[in-house]
């Protein structure tokens, strides 16, 4: 099924080419403004997003598959970042990302099978002063312990697995 955006989300993105002094300026905030409504670049939403701009869809697949925070495949409901760069890692943010494994049941990269998170790890979230931390959805969790991380996706509705 193609791809077309809500009225609300086709005027967003007209306001957003306003912004731009060319189509292809404009292409990551599109292509934002378009995750947003389908959760994922699809095929489909790549295509639409070629046509609008006038771009071909090797580049607009080009820059979906270049930038991390754009989801290739479908997503959970909620995105769970763990930041694995060095200050975070030294302060134990590898244990953090085997903790969320082990509690949401799943591997890095995977989805839970309700389809409520999707974990990841990131090189870096930009808070080094205080790790380690992990990115949920567009809120920032720092200076995290383990049971913190469990207080945080229980507010998400998780079920937790496992042993702390």
């Amino acid at each position: 099924m193609p791809f077309e955006p809500t009225p609300e989300r086709a005027k967003e993105i007209d306001d957003i080419l306003g912004r731009y002094p060319n189509k292809m300026a404009a292409c990551l905030p599109v292509l934002h403004a378009c995750q947003e409504q389908n959760g994922w670049c699809s095929d489909e939403v790549i295509a639409w997003v070629a046509q609008r701009l006038d771009l071909g869809t090797a580049h607009v697949q080009g820059v979906v598959t270049f930038y991390t925070l754009f989801n290739q495949k479908p997503v959970g409901k909620h995105q769970v970042w763990v930041c694995r760069t060095l200050p975070c890692a030294l302060r134990g943010g590898e244990n953090l990302l085997h903790h969320c494994e082990k509690r949401l049941g799943i591997h890095e990269g995977e989805t839970t099978k309700d389809g409520l998170v999707t974990l990841r790890s990131a090189e870096c979230l930009a808070s080094c002063g205080t790790g380690p931390m992990m990115q949920v959805d567009k809120d920032y969790h720092e200076d995290l312990t383990p049971e913190r991380v469990d207080e945080v996706l229980t507010s998400l509705g998780c079920t937790l697995q496992g042993k702390k």
